[in-house]
């Protein structure tokens, strides 16, 4: 997190910890707000590597798992970074600002794929650089958010993952009602003062929750190595290219797509606990008695009560609907249709 946007959050009340704001003072009550409030949100959780040089779109095309050449100063796209053996690294959201390829992902994510695609770059030309603490990321999203960002910014991109930039920021529109600003630290305060005005701040794991509720997949540290890009249906959110050449784990990515034998994929739900839930813990169904049918991928508490997740499970146990968290004596898993579809 960028210092200087710290102590200037920290002086409106947030409560942060790992650079990660958690809250304004107190999370149940904003997370009551955004049933009905429109939401403004640090994103200082995400990181971002910046790609530049002659060769770093065929560079990237080489490693990742989305076509980069569909990537373009006014459209964003989401891809995957794995392993040989086809195992996901990272999950991200990647644009192009004009001159470099910003590649968007956890911030806890960010060193170790920096020096993992390092190693590749051998003499190709190009450059990667952390530029995570050297700008904002702010969210918004709510009935008023597409209001106050016309009257702020003046315009905004018309379309899902439409990208706009000028010399002060980028403007990324996520949904219908769901955009993400990424400002230079000096311009940030003006920006977050006034989207407060008809905004209310709240911690990032409504930002979880958002994400969560939209499909897409967010993998973490407790996630690494543990699925295929289509277990967690990134090809339906465009995050896998079939047509492309090879890039890392190609082989088994398409190996699995063109023969079907996809036995998981991820699935919405929520799970009606007190207790905290958290990316990587097992689910488990009776069915498969003693291993675990499912994995959590992502878990945030819902508005609505309980922790809303996403859960890359074996296709057999969502089909009959009886999941359970951590023993089979666990709260269930009560799956909620996403907002795509997939052929079981």
């Amino acid at each position: 997190m960028n210092s200087a946007w710290k102590i200037y959050l920290q002086n409106c009340n947030a409560i942060i910890e790992n650079d990660c704001i958690t809250h304004y003072g107190n999370a149940a009550i904003e997370l009551e707000t955004t049933k009905y409030s429109t939401a403004l949100v640090d994103l200082s959780h995400l990181g971002l590597i910046y790609f530049s040089g002659e060769d770093a779109e065929s560079f990237l095309q080489g490693q990742l798992s989305c076509d980069v050449k569909k990537i373009h100063p006014y459209l964003a796209q989401y891809g995957s970074y794995c392993t040989p053996k086809g195992r996901i690294l990272a999950s991200f959201l990647m644009w192009h600002d004009g001159i470099n390829y910003v590649m968007q992902m956890p911030a806890t994510l960010c060193t170790n794929v920096k020096k993992y695609l390092s190693k590749f770059v051998l003499r190709s030309k190009v450059q990667l650089i952390d530029n995570s603490e050297t700008l904002v990321r702010i969210g918004i999203s709510g009935n008023k958010a597409r209001k106050l960002m016309e009257e702020i910014l003046g315009t905004i991109p018309d379309s899902h993952l439409g990208i706009i930039h000028n010399e002060q920021e980028s403007i990324l529109r996520l949904g219908q009602d769901r955009f993400e600003i990424i400002a230079k630290p000096e311009k940030a305060p003006k920006l977050w003062e006034y989207l407060s005005s008809g905004a209310v701040p709240v911690g990032s794991p409504y930002w979880d929750w958002l994400e969560i509720r939209a499909g897409i997949p967010v993998i973490t540290p407790a996630t690494q190595e543990q699925f295929i890009p289509q277990m967690v249906n990134l090809e339906m959110i465009g995050g896998v290219s079939f047509q492309k050449g090879c890039y890392s784990g190609q082989e088994i990515i398409s190996r699995t797509q063109y023969l079907g034998k996809i036995k998981r994929r991820m699935y919405l739900g929520n799970i009606h606990s007190n207790t905290p839930i958290a990316a990587g813990d097992e689910l488990y169904s009776a069915e498969i008695e003693d291993q675990p049918s499912g994995i959590i991928v992502n878990a945030a508490p819902s508005p609505d009560g309980g922790f809303d997740v996403l859960a890359v499970l074996q296709i057999s146990s969502a089909v009959a609907g009886k999941v359970y968290w951590k023993t089979l004596d666990g709260p269930q898993l009560e799956i909620i249709p996403l907002p795509y579809s997939f052929n079981h």
